[in-house]
């Protein structure tokens, strides 16, 4: 018998649930195929009608984001007070928005990046999947075994 606390499974996250988070924060990653590589960049974004939407610039996050490969977005936060983390993961595919009156609605979703400079690039997300999960952080001590102590052994 151990003497272990139980770990909480995660919840997993309805579609319904899944948008509300991803509502209620406006920072995400997004994951795209750049020549022969991922990466990942973070981006401010908002969400549109079942879409996603972000604003850039040019260079690779703009190009690999629209170049004919899928994507992916991942945006999490935690409630200090509960413990209570999520984490939400939308693949799909992007299109750029072009058309002045799009153009004009997406200006309307106050759609602010952090970064200064010219970014006057609208990319819209059109989901083909999401995937959500909430979960309890449990604290580092529930992590332990006997391998800790063998990496600290191996650093002295």
């Amino acid at each position: 018998m151990t003497n272990k606390p139980a770990i909480p499974e995660p919840e997993n996250l309805d579609i319904k649930q899944c948008w509300e988070l991803l509502r209620s924060v406006s920072v995400g990653r997004l994951a795209v195929w750049a020549d022969d590589h991922p990466d990942i960049f973070p981006i401010n974004y908002k969400v549109d009608h079942g879409t996603l939407v972000f604003r850039t610039g040019e260079g690779t996050k703009l190009h690999a984001s629209l170049g004919g490969t899928p994507v992916a977005l991942e945006a999490d936060g935690v409630d200090a007070s509960s413990g209570i983390a999520w984490s939400v993961v939308v693949k799909g595919t992007t299109e750029s928005i072009k058309l002045t009156q799009d153009v004009l609605d997406t200006v309307g979703l106050l759609l602010f990046p952090w970064q200064a400079g010219r970014k006057d690039h609208f990319v819209r997300i059109v989901p083909t999947s999401m995937t959500g999960r909430r979960f309890k952080v449990t604290p580092p001590l529930t992590w332990w075994s006997p391998l800790d102590d063998a990496t600290l052994a191996g650093l002295e």
